[in-house]
């Protein structure tokens, strides 16, 4: 018998792994923000799943998958699933007054709700962001000992404070799927959030982080992003990603 959820991925970006110094990223045009919340429960959402792995090989893209656990309950636990992923999810139909959830669904920059297969109406939402871009300086540097986040400044700020959010995202995963919907299939997930954490708060004025690295602490990852975003689950204003060393 197979056992259930057989997960593939860490090899994923050795080269990644392999820097010799500190890894950096940020500091030009910010990537349009994509986060896909999808199951490995659910029928629908292998098509959205393919086009989320598209997404995350284009440079002007944060494209980010999000299992969510409330699929649980149909005959097949999610392997890649958290409740922090299904707590977000449920966030954004709060704020943009939704009356539930439901996969598989694309949040395009924290503004546009987009069934996660229609690939059209997501290109258009990406396009309409990358014509609308807003410009909060989001600068990454990782160590091995420690992950330096600078956001900011931005002189003429205006709007509600935003929070930063820091992801811990495995790059790549095949999963066996031993029951549900999905019995039988073998799916690739990409840029999967395997941890997410508000660590900052920004107003306008620069704001500099220093964070220990603890990645004996964390579920396996291979990429770090950085996110700002206003009123905690509104409107993506920085954005920046991160492959980093692993000593």
């Amino acid at each position: 018998m197979t056992k259930p959820g057989i997960v593939r991925g860490l090899a994923l970006a050795m080269a990644v792994f392999l820097v010799a110094g500190p890894a950096e990223a940020g500091g030009g045009k910010r990537p349009v923000v994509v986060e896909l919340f999808t199951s490995q429960g659910c029928s629908s959402c292998p098509p959205a799943d393919a086009l989320l792995g598209r997404l995350a090989d284009r440079k002007d893209v944060l494209a980010m998958s999000l299992p969510i656990t409330y699929w649980d309950m149909m005959g097949w636990k999610d392997t890649l699933a958290s409740e922090a992923n299904t707590h977000r999810q449920k966030s954004y139909s709060e704020i943009m007054g939704h009356g539930g959830v439901y996969t598989p669904q694309m949040i395009v920059d924290g503004v546009s709700d987009i069934i996660g297969s229609r690939e059209a109406a997501v290109e258009t939402a990406i396009a309409l962001r990358e014509g609308d871009m807003d410009a909060v300086p989001v600068l990454l540097h990782a160590t091995r000992q420690e992950i330096h986040v600078t956001v900011g400044p931005a002189s003429n700020h205006e709007g509600p404070d935003a929070t930063i959010w820091m992801f811990r995202i495995l790059g790549k995963a095949t999963v066996a799927i031993g029951a549900g919907e999905n019995q039988g299939r073998t799916v690739t997930y990409r840029n999967i959030v395997r941890d997410m954490k508000a660590i900052g708060l920004w107003k306008g004025p620069a704001v500099s982080l220093d964070l220990p690295r603890q990645d004996g602490m964390d579920a396996p990852h291979d990429a770090l992003a950085v996110v700002v975003q206003q009123n905690g689950y509104g409107r993506i204003i920085g954005a920046a990603i991160i492959g980093h060393p692993d000593y």
